[in-house]
Order: C-alpha cells, then sequence, then structure tokens
C-alpha cells in the first residue's frame, strides 16, 4: 500500500509541476479552458500562481526523494492544495471559474488531503 501511496503522491505532484508550467506559458489557453476571462491582467497573474504551483509540485518531490524527511515540505504542498480547492471553488462561487473548474477543485482537495495521509504514515513508519 505505502509504494502504491507514494506513486500516487510523485503522480500528483508531477502533474502539479506541469500544470504549472502550463498555467505560465500558457495562461489564456487555461483561463479559456476554465471558462475565465482572458484579459492582459488575469494571464500575469495566473501565470505567477502557475509558478508557485511548479513550485510546491517540485517541492513535493523533492521531500518525497529526499534522504532526509521533510515533513514540513509535506505538510505546506497539503495547505498549498487544499487552499487552492478553496480559491478555486470560490472562483466558481463568484462566477469568474465555469463549473468545469470545479474538477480543478476538487482534484486539489483529493491531493490535498492524500498529502496530509501520506506525512501521517511516514510518520507512522518513523516511529515503528
Amino acid at each position: 500500500m505505502a509504494s502504491y501511496l507514494s506513486l500516487l503522491v510523485i503522480i500528483i505532484s508531477i502533474v502539479t509541476v506541469i500544470s504549472g508550467l502550463t498555467q505560465v506559458i500558457a495562461p489564456d489557453l487555461v483561463l479559456g479552458f476554465i471558462g475565465a476571462s482572458v484579459t492582459a491582467t488575469s494571464m500575469h497573474f495566473f501565470a505567477i500562481v502557475g509558478m508557485f504551483m511548479a513550485l510546491f509540485g517540485g517541492m513535493m518531490l523533492h521531500a518525497v526523494y529526499s534522504a532526509y524527511p521533510n515533513h514540513v515540505a509535506i505538510l505546506w504542498a497539503a495547505f498549498q492544495k487544499l487552499g487552492a480547492f478553496l480559491a478555486v471553488g470560490l472562483g466558481v462561487f463568484h462566477d469568474i471559474f465555469s463549473l468545469l473548474a470545479l474538477g480543478v477543485a476538487f482534484f486539489d482537495l483529493f491531493s490535498g488531503l492524500l498529502f496530509l495521509y501520506y506525512l501521517k504514515t511516514l510518520r507512522h513508519r518513523e516511529n515503528h
């Protein structure tokens, strides 16, 4: 089970890096996909969000592959995912994003909860 959990965390982290870089490179494409208005301002700020997504995904990969446990990085990556769930959910609620963006929001919710579970299993393995 632990190896599948680690693999899932790695896959989510890679997806986070790729989707973040996509937002940096083509924010208009992603904004259009989730039904948001595309302006120079929205593209600029969406690209900034993408940069931080890529960084947090990379940080999570680094934490998973590190020779030393990095519980703090995993915790903050989980917080980033849970915060993204809230932010995107609020964006849908306020009609900034289409309902399609709820798929993104729930993926982030799942990811954040999974990261917290992963952290719990790491701590449990270290204590036994």
